[in-house]
């Protein structure tokens, strides 16, 4: 229990609330402990949003399965994080994709119920949630728009045009392997890898192990757009 708390102390949300409240809240029932072992499903699609959910350890994946079948990570959530903040309240309050533990993990859930009567008794508690809640369902309502309505080559261009400023220049190191970035992006490594080469056919990149290199065609609207409408 006093390993809970020490956790939840360290959360925004709760930094509003007096510790003995917190433990009160523990020992009667209306704080829940769950946990879950890695790969375990946190929520299925479509299942009902009753309750809202912090992590305090570990972290989870919002995922879809892609038109070949394969299990796409969207968004991941870690320590701190909120699940189901702004869902429990909409008038249609269904997870719209699966929730999984990436890691084993320890989550707080809080009912309906309790949550009104912590906004009810506690002001400063109710500002920190909306806030939180206002920042990052549009965070999240970005990221899976960028899932579901962009191509590979945009999300692919998107990601080397951020690294190309962020390392000030047209030759960009990746840091990470073809598998990371696929996952990054949400597409499959034999999408990707495939990508790459047609955009290289293309004349938008050079590439090879760790480096991409971007062309003047790069950063070319005019060619961006009538490379990204080709069949």
């Amino acid at each position: 229990m006093k390993s809970y708390l020490d956790v939840m102390k360290k959360v925004d949300l709760f930094k509003t609330i007096e510790s003995e409240q917190i433990e009160l809240f523990l020992n009667e029932g209306k704080f829940k402990i769950t946990e879950y072992a890695k790969n375990n499903i946190v929520h299925f699609t479509g299942e009902a949003c009753s309750r809202l959910e912090i992590i305090l350890s570990g972290s989870v994946a919002i995922e879809r399965i892609d038109e070949s079948g394969s299990l796409m990570s969207i968004a991941e959530f870690f320590s701190g994080d909120i699940l189901g903040g702004n869902l429990m309240f909409s008038k249609n309050p269904y997870y719209p994709m699966t929730v999984t533990a990436k890691l084993h993990s320890v989550i707080l859930e809080i009912n309906k119920n309790v949550l009104f009567k912590l906004f009810a008794g506690n002001l400063d508690f109710l500002k920190s949630y909306l806030e939180y809640v206002s920042d990052h369902t549009a965070i999240l309502g970005d990221k899976i728009k960028h899932y579901v309505n962009t191509t590979i080559r945009e999300s692919v261009m998107s990601y080397l045009d951020y690294e190309s400023k962020k390392q000030n220049g047209k030759v960009i190191k990746l840091g990470i392997t073809k598998k990371a970035l696929a996952e990054k992006i949400g597409v499959q490594r034999t999408s990707l890898s495939r990508e790459l080469a047609k955009m290289r056919d293309d004349g938008l990149i050079k590439f090879d192990s760790g480096y991409v290199e971007l062309t003047e065609e790069f950063f070319m609207p005019a060619l961006r757009n009538a490379h990204r409408i080709r069949p």
